[in-house]
């Protein structure tokens, strides 16, 4: 009898993880590496979100909450969604959870069983297929290569709908690629689901205020109303708000949904940190103008790294929306040799040469189910994005045919 679970043999340890440790690991090593693996913003939190921590630690908040969340923070979270969404949930259809990948894991776990359905475009957040096989169902993978601007079409998703489809897994804009789906675009996906009414969506928006050239950020709850019972809203403090360790999600969704996530939550981790979330009330609340402030320090640093990886033999780079992304397409790259002789036959190959040859940490794009690609983060210091593509150039031109 095997010691390990059926459930635990069916993922893989989180690829985009174990590129951040590889380069801490190297980095102790004494290796000058540049790290553009883990998606995590540079800037600080907030000062005022840090002051509120600090003021409720000193205020004695240091106690249980309720498991999903104070009825401050969903307040703050009910009045998030109005504002920049223009959706109304009940406290009672919000949930609070550690963190957005907490809130997916705990959503997905309520509601699938074997032999359930779970439509997932590609690229992917590499969490996403794992979780729902985690959970006994199968992932339904739906190219969406480039032509299509990383783009889920209707006829695609109608095509792939049958009975045993349970969600669709939307994230806009995306992490790997910075795609960004319209209104309009999001509209024409939404016609296809009022066709298909067992089939819930789950919008993974975490990214939604780190948008470039006036793009305007939709979600499809809004968009289309009707679909308003059957949609779990994902948000977070994370990305936005620079709170990536303060480990804070949200949702709003059906009730049903909410409660189960609630029950599940009771059984594993309890409430999320009590001062985390005071931090949230903060944050939600406080002043929002520093959003637009970072998203448009982030935008340069978008152009920058286009730039430079289009001047790069064997990259194509396509411009992102939003998000904090590039997904470069590494294909010019495939059979060539590198300089000690070693055939580049995959792009997990390109990104083990890019570390070895030249110090430079990437995310190979087999990770998020569609190659041959890779992924940067470029939320790090411009200096340091400068100097990592300058060595991806060099890597690239030190390749030999």
């Amino acid at each position: 009898m095997s010691l390990l679970s059926a459930a635990i043999n069916r993922i893989q340890p989180s690829p985009t993880i174990a590129v951040t440790a590889k380069v801490a690991e190297l980095k102790a090593a004494g290796r000058d590496i540049i790290g553009l693996g883990a998606g995590e913003p540079d800037f600080d939190t907030p000062d005022f979100v840090k002051e509120a921590a600090i003021e409720a630690i000193r205020r004695g908040d240091t106690k249980y909450t309720v498991v999903d969340g104070t009825k401050e923070l969903k307040t703050a979270i009910q009045a998030k969604f109005r504002r920049d969404n223009q959706l109304d949930y009940p406290l009672d259809q919000i949930t609070v959870n550690v963190g957005g990948k907490q809130t997916i894991f705990n959503a997905l776990v309520a509601t699938l069983d074997a032999g359930d359905e779970v439509v997932i475009p590609a690229p992917y957040w590499v969490s996403y297929p794992d979780i729902v096989q985690f959970c006994g169902a199968t992932p339904v993978i739906l190219p969406c290569p480039l032509e299509a601007g990383f783009k889920l079409t209707p006829e695609q998703l109608d095509a792939a709908i049958t009975p045993k489809t349970k969600w669709l897994i939307l994230n806009s804009p995306s992490n790997p690629t910075g795609a960004a789906y319209t209104a309009a675009e999001l509209q024409a996906l939404a016609d296809v689901l009022l066709g298909h009414p067992h089939v819930f969506i789950l919008t993974d928006d975490m990214y939604e205020h780190i948008i470039y050239d006036n793009f305007q950020f939709a979600t499809i709850a809004a968009v289309e109303p009707r679909l308003f019972d059957r949609t779990l809203t994902v948000n977070g403090a994370s990305k936005a708000y620079a709170m990536t360790g303060w480990r804070i999600g949200f949702a709003g969704g059906p009730k049903t949904i909410i409660k189960a996530i609630a029950k599940i939550q009771s059984q594993s981790t309890s409430n999320p940190c009590a001062i985390s979330q005071a931090a949230t009330v903060a944050a939600l609340n406080g002043p929002q103008d520093f959003l637009k402030e970072r998203a448009a320090v982030f935008q340069q640093r978008r152009d920058l790294v286009v730039s430079m990886l289009n001047q790069a033999a064997g990259l194509s780079c396509p411009t992102p929306e939003g998000a904090f992304y590039v997904y470069p397409d590494c294909s010019g790259l495939i059979g060539k040799k590198t300089p000690d002789g070693k055939l580049i036959q995959t792009d997990e190959d390109v990104a083990g040469y890019l570390l070895e040859a030249e110090g430079v940490a990437v995310v190979h794009g087999a990770a998020f189910g569609l190659s041959p690609a890779f992924r940067i983060s470029y939320a790090t210091d411009t200096a340091s994005l400068e100097d990592a593509c300058t060595r991806i150039q060099r890597a690239c031109g030190a390749l030999a045919a």
